[in-house]
């Protein structure tokens, strides 16, 4: 089912991101990355890695008030579900997305790290919901050009980079023209 008629030539697939295009009409994911945390014949799935939430951990599970971590908007599907990524290969239960990037895991045990503070805050990253597709419907959002696939995926760009810049930022890695696509104003009638 690999489509590679995209404007990059990179398909979809687990590890990668769906970067918007600078006009995706959709309030939902305008000027988003998302991690793809699987992608196969029967749909995908992800989180949206730059739309923090006003929550804080310890507004949404009172036993993690220990750690100040925003709790991120990971996409309009389930929004009353909470997912996390994080760098730690030892959590038990979780499933690597790429090298060093890992997906949920032992919840009793995560909580038991945080609160001996043996992991960072800055390892692991909160999302309430995710984002979904059917099967083919990514490919018919990329022939729509709703989408940009990269590869371009690194640690940085998860977790160090500003959720307020991480879309900028990832368009200027790709180089060429999306680095042209990462200058467009929000809205090109105030240009």
């Amino acid at each position: 089912m690999e489509f590679f008629n995209y404007k990059n030539k990179i398909a979809p697939g687990k590890g990668r991101i769906l970067v918007s295009e600078p006009y995706l009409p959709d309030p939902n994911f305008e000027r988003t990355i998302i991690l793809l945390c699987e992608h196969n014949d029967e749909g995908s799935f992800g989180f949206i890695m730059n739309k923090p939430s006003l929550a804080k951990l310890g507004d949404v599970i009172e036993d993690l008030n220990v750690i100040d971590s925003p709790v991120f908007i990971g996409g309009p599907v389930q929004q009353d579900t909470l997912h996390y990524i994080h760098r730690l290969s030892n959590l038990d239960e979780s499933i690597e997305i790429m090298e060093g990037i890992y997906w949920g895991g032992n919840f009793e045990q995560l909580v038991s790290l945080i609160e001996t503070k043996q992991v960072a805050a800055s390892d692991i990253k909160f999302f309430l919901g995710y984002s979904g597709w059917s099967a083919g419907q990514i490919e018919e959002e990329l022939k729509e050009e709703s989408w940009i696939v990269s590869d371009q995926v690194n640690e940085e760009l998860l977790f160090d980079i500003k959720a307020e810049s991480m879309w900028q930022y990832a368009l200027k890695r790709m180089g060429g023209r999306f680095s042209v696509y990462s200058n467009y104003p929000p809205d090109p009638r105030l240009n």
